[in-house]
Formats: C-alpha cells, sequence, structure tokens
C-alpha cells in the first residue's frame, strides 16, 4: 500500500511540475488575476441575474441551498487540508516550484478549496440552468478547469489537490441539486393539496 502511495505522489509531482513549468511574464499576472476570488463577481451577479429570470419564485431556494453547498464545500475542504496535512509544493523545499508574487497560501493543500468551491458552483448552475441555455455547460466547465489550472500554475496545488477538490464539490453539487428538486417537489405538493 505504501509502495502505490509513493508511485502515486510520484506521477502528482511528475503532473505538477510540469504544468507549473509553463510559465511567463504575461501568464504570472493572467493566473495570479484568474485565481482571485473577487474577480469573478460580475459572472457570480450575471448568474444571479439568470436565475432570478429564469426560477422566479424558486429563486430563494437556490440561493439557500447554494450558499449552504459553499459553506460545507469550503469548511469540509479545510477539515480535509487539517487532516491530511499533505504540505503545499511552495512550501517543499525538495525541488523548484514556480511562485508568482511569493504567494503560497496556507500551509497545507490538500484538497483544493478553490476547485472544490468552484466546481459546486459549476455543476448546481449546470444542473439548473443546461435545459434554457445550451452554452452554459461548456462555458462554466472552461472557467472552473481554467480557475482550478491556476492553482497548479502559481505553485500552491498539486495537481492531485484540484482534481480531487473539483470531484468532492462535483459530488456536494450533485446531492445539493438532488435536495433541491425533492425540495421543489414536496413544496409543490403542498400548494397543490392547499
Amino acid at each position: 500500500m505504501i509502495k502505490i502511495i509513493e508511485i502515486l505522489n510520484s506521477i502528482d509531482t511528475t503532473i505538477t511540475l510540469f504544468l507549473n513549468s509553463l510559465h511567463s511574464v504575461f501568464f504570472d499576472f493572467v493566473m495570479y488575476w484568474l485565481s482571485d476570488r473577487f474577480i469573478w463577481i460580475p459572472l457570480y451577479l450575471f448568474l444571479l441575474y439568470i436565475i432570478i429570470k429564469t426560477e422566479k419564485k424558486k429563486t430563494y431556494l437556490i440561493l439557500f441551498c447554494i450558499l449552504i453547498l459553499i459553506i460545507i464545500s469550503d469548511q469540509t475542504s479545510c477539515f480535509i487540508k487539517d487532516t491530511v496535512k499533505r504540505l503545499r509544493p511552495c512550501h517543499e523545499n525538495s525541488f523548484g516550484i514556480h511562485i508568482v508574487k511569493n504567494y503560497c497560501g496556507g500551509e497545507y493543500g490538500f484538497i483544493s478549496s478553490h476547485a472544490s468551491n468552484i466546481f459546486a458552483i459549476s455543476i448546481f448552475a449546470i444542473k439548473l440552468l443546461k435545459q434554457n441555455f445550451k452554452w452554459i455547460t461548456p462555458s462554466i466547465i472552461i472557467w472552473a478547469c481554467i480557475v482550478s489550472y491556476s492553482r497548479i500554475y502559481l505553485g500552491v496545488h498539486y495537481f492531485g489537490d484540484v482534481v480531487c477538490g473539483a470531484i468532492f464539490g462535483s459530488c456536494l453539487a450533485l446531492i445539493f441539486f438532488k435536495i433541491y428538486i425533492i425540495s421543489i417537489k414536496k413544496i409543490f405538493l403542498k400548494q397543490v393539496y392547499e
């Protein structure tokens, strides 16, 4: 079992170093910018506008589900970080990782909260809006992948941190979307019988 973990760590490190090595002055600026949480506020507001326009009375329930989804995604990913205690690549002294603006983040990186949160929002939004907006799926998946890749580019996460974060956030989104659908059905049936 230890041998398998060592092999997986070696593969993860090799992929991370390769993806992190694809850097330039231009992309240092772009990836640092893309990784910022606040830069995406206009996109979140646009998604909110679409939700309000298409879902109308269901908006409050949707926003509540998304809020709880993000809180659970973020806090659970932080708990996993503190439990697993895998150092971020930028904290490893054994190999030369490319770091931008001396930014490294907290000590531990598994799993990536950025990837978990961004994929949680993305998958929930896709499930909610894909019927009315065919462009939403490719657009949001590309966005989530680029933001997640920026974490590897900046040297703050291993490839495995990001992939596991994305899977975790996606699974949470599917669970919460199912909870949302069940809630809507119960509310609808209650209104029909009242």
